[in-house]
């Protein structure tokens, strides 16, 4: 193999490339990129046996050929060379060493061979469709912060990708991690009718999120089957095996009668929020809202540094209500919205809590309160 690639191309690739591989590794194939030099470019790829990705940058193949060699290296030496140059790589004879060359700089990388590389063999997807890169993004922007860090519940590890029939079909996304859900829609690509539903893991999730910030403007098209999921996103392809398992009935959980309606405008309410949890500590993050006419008043009591009050105007008709949310979890859910406003609906202070963006019918989140 012998290709010379820009390096600008080639640091970007192996920038998206060498995040899924795993600085700890115990098979050492995995540490490594496979790079395959074919007509059309020069092709990346990494994997950590549960996620792949691979991505084909232009270059011009001198001669064609593959091998692997340490991901995190490449990515390192490839970010320290200067800008505007141009980067030869080439396999010795006996396959045993690739030479990175790029002016008076050149590097000598042990291979390991491409034939010990993993193939995550994917297997035929039942269902194919299309969707906008801004559409995915929310999706999976307005649901990511709840999935659980659980270990025990790992079906809660990741967003539930699903279609549902409500007045029309809709492709939804959901987390939970128990304290907190997250519901965000779209209406039904065509091609997604009669999706299984699948468990995408936080991993995945992570990558895509990162992918759907620099293709903003893309189409992607998605590919799924009972066990594993794909995302092609102009030149870089992601691969992700799913959760097996099942996830739970999250319609059972989000309230229908709260019927007290509490109205406030979003960015005082999280900068209030923000204020008083301060002075509370890393184990309670309790802080209480006491709600009535036309007013909303935060509490945060620490025994160990003291207390603090705060007041901004609210929209509520209703009886007097007070009740103890977990102060992180309101500011996550407030970072989600769009709008100006922040819907609360309310029933009392021992029940679920649903919140709504005030421009957005798209989205809903459930909040469990805590006692205060």
């Amino acid at each position: 193999m012998r290709i010379t690639v820009d390096r600008s191309h080639l640091l970007k690739s192996l920038g998206r490339v060498h995040r899924v591989v795993e600085r700890r590794n115990t098979i050492p194939i995995l540490s490594n990129v496979l790079i395959n030099a074919v007509n059309s470019g020069v092709e990346l790829q990494a994997t950590d046996l549960d996620l792949e990705v691979t991505e084909t940058t232009a270059a011009n193949i001198e001669q064609s050929g593959s091998t692997t060699v340490p991901a995190h290296l490449l990515y390192e030496i490839v970010r320290k060379l200067p800008e505007g140059g141009e980067i030869m790589l080439s396999v010795a004879d006996d396959g045993n060493a690739m030479l990175v060359v790029s002016g008076r700089s050149n590097f000598r990388l042990q291979c390991l061979p491409k034939e010990d590389f993993p193939e995550l063999n994917a297997g035929d997807f039942s269902h194919s469709f299309t969707l906008a890169a801004s559409a995915l993004k929310r999706l999976i922007d307005c649901t990511q912060f709840a999935i659980s860090t659980e270990e025990t519940r790992y079906y809660l590890n990741g967003i539930y990708f699903h279609v549902i029939d409500d007045k029309g079909l809709k492709l939804r996304t959901v987390a939970t991690d128990g304290h907190r859900l997250a519901e965000a829609e779209t209406d039904a690509p065509s091609g997604s009718e009669g999706m299984p539903g699948v468990i995408i893991p936080r991993k995945a999730v992570g990558e895509l999120q990162k992918l759907l910030g620099e293709e903003a403007e893309s189409e992607i098209k998605i590919e799924v089957s009972e066990t594993k999921i794909r995302f092609s996103i102009a030149s870089v392809v992601l691969t992700s095996k799913l959760i097996d398992g099942t996830f739970p009935d999250y319609q059972r959980v989000i309230p229908l009668g709260n019927d007290k309606k509490l109205t406030i405008n979003r960015q005082s309410f999280a900068a209030s929020v923000d204020r008083v949890s301060t002075i509370s500590s890393d184990r309670g993050r309790a802080v209480k809202l006491t709600i009535e006419n036309g007013q909303l008043t935060l509490t945060v009591n620490n025994p160990d540094s003291g207390s603090a009050e705060d007041q901004i105007v609210a929209d509520y008709e209703g009886e007097p209500l007070e009740i103890g949310f977990n102060s992180k979890y309101l500011l996550d859910i407030m970072a989600q919205l769009n709008g100006e406003n922040a819907v609360f609906m309310l029933a009392d202070s021992g029940a679920p809590t649903l919140i709504r963006d005030g421009e957005d019918a798209n989205a809903l989140y459930v909040l469990m309160p805590m006692r205060v």
